[in-house]
């Protein structure tokens, strides 16, 4: 099964190119030139802008990944630094892109990456999954990429990577590399021990952006907050989390929440998001906030907006029902069929489940979203739903933000839990505290739940 490397493949040659033309992108009109290589594979390059003479150009060698790039595979970082790269070189207006097929899986194909998946699913990290199959840990050459800047008269680049390694495969190739502009994603739950691997075993420089320690800038490892990830059989891995002052109110008793809390613990909570599978509201806190619960201020994708409307009475016009992210609406028997039919028509998942003493019944509404492949689950609020899901024992983790604000009278996050004896309070172990801004972070397990890692 050896995959022999693209520089094995490659004969004596340089890369020839064939064809050139205009392709507008959601980051911009780039100039897509296309190369023929010696090892038979045909590079891309999306130029920007006057290259001038060739020197300190913005660059990205990108690897191919069909899976991360085409299909938004969360196993992985690629199609999130390949977005990124564009849009920092539209930003900059010149520079060049250049799209290296026959690297998919490190250059062990895409057969073997899902071989090496499955590896990775029993326990092995992607580096030993390779080792496994009998294939290399990373069989790329950049030879041909550094050819290819070449032939567009590229000297010298800013490369933007997280990856040593194509710096010094450029260099050995004839470009100078001025500098590494690190390209941080923020992590999800499913590539977190692929981004931590990625950094220990290759050498990549903070592949899941900084740690809360440090300044919080455009992508934040939320990781040591999440905790150990589980979920049980029937349902996903609950991650409860919300910002409140120092007195204990989500809200002013005028309902107004922005912002309690400040900017890098907003970008906190923006990480949570980007690590999770889905983010859950109730109908209330779409009619008072109209929140879009999307990944706007770290690099991340946006989950899958979950809200609890039991009769099917949120706004036509709540930013959540909008198509920046997909949405899944839970609601009941209660709810009109024909509005239904209505929210369907606009590309929105209905989901009927059964009627709880709260409107709809959680377990069933974390069953139907574990059928639809919800592994973890991030639980923004408000203070009806915060309190359901303690009350019903359904939360894993709990996240609170606690912020050095006085407001006095207004909206308690937990409501009455019908505990009458301390005893029988709701208990949280593995307690850590963070500092992010002026805010503080509280993070712990929930006493009592049985799960399973997943």
């Amino acid at each position: 099964m050896s995959v022999p490397s693209q520089a094995a493949r490659a004969a004596i040659g340089t890369p020839t190119e064939v064809a050139r033309a205009a392709i507008g992108t959601l980051a911009g009109e780039f100039e897509a030139r296309a190369f023929e290589c010696p090892s038979g594979f045909v590079y891309l390059a999306l130029v920007k802008g006057d290259l001038g003479n060739g020197r300190s150009v913005l660059a990205r060698i990108h690897s191919e990944c069909l899976t991360g790039d085409a299909l938004d595979s969360l196993r992985c970082d690629c199609g999130l630094q390949l977005r990124a790269a564009l849009r920092a070189i539209a930003a900059e207006q010149r520079g060049v892109l250049l799209y290296a097929t026959g690297h998919e899986g490190r250059g062990i194909g895409i057969v073997n990456k899902l071989r090496a998946y499955r590896l990775q699913d029993d326990g092995a990290d992607t580096v030993d999954a390779n080792l496994r199959l009998g294939l290399p840990a990373d069989t790329r050459d950049y030879r041909e990429a550094a050819q290819c800047l070449a032939a567009l008269g590229v000297s010298s680049v800013r490369l933007l990577t997280n990856n040593p390694r194509k710096q010094e495969g450029l260099r050995r190739g004839g470009i100078e590399v001025e500098e590494m502009l690190p390209l941080p994603t923020s992590g999800h739950v499913r590539n977190s021990r692929y981004l931590s691997t990625k950094q220990a075993r290759l050498g990549h420089v903070s592949p899941a952006g900084a740690p809360l320690e440090s300044e919080v800038g455009p992508a934040v490892d939320v990781m040591q907050l999440i905790g150990s990830v589980a979920a049980s059989e029937s349902r996903p891995y609950v991650i409860l989390k919300y910002a409140q002052t120092i007195d204990g109110r989500i809200a002013t008793r005028t309902g107004d929440a922005r912002w309690i809390s400040g900017e890098a613990e907003r970008r906190v909570s923006h990480g949570f998001r980007a690590a999770c599978d889905a983010v859950l509201v109730g109908r209330g806190t779409v009619v008072v906030d109209d929140p879009q619960l999307t990944v706007r201020m770290v690099t991340g994708f946006s989950p899958l907006r979950v809200v609890l409307d039991s009769t099917l009475r949120v706004p036509d016009d709540a930013r959540i029902l909008e198509p920046d992210a997909e949405t899944a609406i839970l609601t009941t028997e209660r709810s009109d069929p024909e509005r239904r039919l209505a929210l369907e028509a606009r590309g929105l998942g209905v989901h009927v489940v059964a009627s709880g003493p709260r409107g709809v019944d959680l377990t069933a509404a974390l069953r139907t979203l574990s059928d639809l492949g919800v592994r973890s689950l991030l639980v923004e609020g408000g203070a009806q739903v915060i309190t359901s899901f303690l009350a019903e024992r359904l939360v894993d983790r709990y996240v609170v933000s606690i912020s050095p604000t006085i407001v006095g009278a207004g909206t308690e996050a937990v409501g009455d839990l019908d505990v009458t004896r301390i005893a029988n309070a709701l208990r949280l172990t593995n307690t850590t505290l963070h500092t992010v801004g002026d805010d503080l972070l509280v993070a712990a397990d929930v006493q009592g739940n049985g799960t399973r890692l997943l």
